[in-house]
């Protein structure tokens, strides 16, 4: 029986798949606040310094379960469901599983990122926007600089990618992910930027190089005052495997051949009458 048992890989793929989608969006704001804010931090920067990796996951989660909009932003599930969601049954008997992921979703609920409520054994969640101002949840659709968004494929979760990541490394994937292709991260500006220390910021970088998920350029430009009068610097984008999917191009239809028209049933011609004509000479 236990060998038949769900994992919670079993049960985010299922997730998924509920969510009909091929990619996840997560506005922008809850890596980094736009500039010209008081503070660039994010909402992320708790989970990080707060060492919250399973509540981070468990977020995620609920975004790609909840945001294709078909339940109202919500879902709901057996709190041994959730808890399996955040592989908490494979370190805890299920009494402490269950009571662990209803703290887990609460810690969220306390930065106002999502509602949940429990009857039961059931527990609902609720999405509120990214940006931890507590307001209700909507589709973002890029109009704004607020509603600017980054996208996870879902086969992130489905392929078990975020299976390998500690807390450093999936903070830093959605710092690439919110950014162009060939962006430089500079460690020095992490605390300014995101909130968290140069050498967290370093570290998750090297995990996602080592894990192949991220890749790197070194590009040069002159520097008259640099003793070698050129610098270098770092560029990283996300690996194939972890880009947006692009949604399938369906296959034309072959045009239909138009039918011929129907031929009219054969009639038999009346001789005529009439001799041919003769000139009179």
């Amino acid at each position: 029986m236990q060998e038949l048992k769900a994992t919670g890989r079993d049960t985010r793929a299922q997730v998924l798949e509920r969510s009909i989608r091929s990619n996840v969006p997560l506005r922008k704001t809850f890596v980094q606040a736009p500039k010209g804010a008081a503070s660039r931090h994010g909402p992320l920067k708790d989970f990080v310094t707060g060492r919250d990796l399973r509540g981070l996951k468990a977020y995620l989660m609920i975004v790609a379960a909840c945001s294709n909009g078909d339940s109202g932003w919500s879902t709901k599930h057996d709190s041994a469901v959730w808890a399996r969601l955040m592989d908490i049954q494979e370190t805890a008997t299920d009494q402490s599983a269950r009571t662990g992921a209803w703290r887990a979703l609460r810690r969220l609920e306390g930065r106002n990122l999502i509602k949940c409520s429990r009857a039961g054994t059931m527990i609902t969640v609720t999405l509120l926007r990214e940006d931890g101002s507590g307001k209700a949840y909507d589709r973002p659709a890029g109009k704004t600089e607020e509603d600017r968004f980054l996208q996870i494929p879902t086969t992130f979760w489905a392929k078990g990618y975020d299976e390998n990541l500690d807390l450093p490394a999936l903070a830093l994937l959605l710092v690439v992910a919110r950014e162009k292709a060939w962006s430089a991260f500079p460690a020095e500006k992490a605390p300014e930027w995101y909130g968290w220390s140069p050498d967290t910021h370093e570290r998750g970088l090297k995990k996602l190089l080592d894990l192949g998920l991220v890749e790197r350029i070194k590009v040069f430009k002159t520097a008259p005052l640099a003793p070698a009068g050129v610098t270098g610097a770092y560029l990283y984008q996300r690996t194939a495997i972890t880009r947006p999917r692009k949604p399938r191009k369906t296959a034309p239809t072959a045009p239909t051949a138009p039918t011929a028209p129907t031929a009219p049933k054969s009639t038999t011609a009346k001789k005529s009458a009439a001799s041919p004509s003769r000139n009179k000479g």
